[in-house]
């Protein structure tokens, strides 16, 4: 880790998350990565994780391609399903890793995810999600910072 990181107040108010955690990484041969969570407690009206497909573009970045990945994680039986941007912001290009997690369950599709909230909601009498968000330059793919910190991030 090279830096944690802190949310303006005004962004943590459009957020709404109950918490959060925001760091960069590197590697001594150079790669990086940032990392952002947030968690939600409890997903009432105004208070869900806000998908990277909208917040993106809202902040100025444009995307060129958008499909769903797999990716292997040593350890789990069945590998993951994440989402994965290509951005561009004037001369700036990153590649965007997301997905919704909860307990053991790793979403893409942000409908699947409500989905999900309202059968745990009336199953489980609990909403609690994480938005979880890599980005990194395109000259890099980001899985193997996936695969490397998948493990930890589920042991929180």
């Amino acid at each position: 880790m090279t830096r944690e990181g802190e949310i303006e107040p005004d962004e943590r108010d459009v957020l709404r998350a109950d918490d959060y955690l925001t760091r960069q990484y590197a590697t001594s041969s150079g790669k990086s990565a940032s990392l952002f969570v947030a968690y939600f407690q409890s997903q009432r009206a105004g208070q869900t994780p806000h998908s990277p497909k909208n917040c993106l573009p809202g902040s100025g970045w444009t995307w060129s391609v958008a499909d769903t990945i797999i990716v292997d994680i040593a350890g789990r039986a069945r590998p993951i399903e994440i989402n994965r941007y290509m951005v561009s912001k004037g001369d700036e290009r990153a590649v965007v890793l997301y997905w919704y997690q909860s307990r053991d369950r790793v979403v893409a599709s942000e409908y699947q995810a409500a989905a999900f909230t309202a059968w745990d909601a009336l199953r489980w009498n609990h909403t609690d999600t994480e938005l979880v968000r890599v980005v990194t330059p395109v000259t890099e793919n980001g899985v193997e910072f996936v695969e490397a910190f998948f493990a930890k991030l589920q042991s929180r």
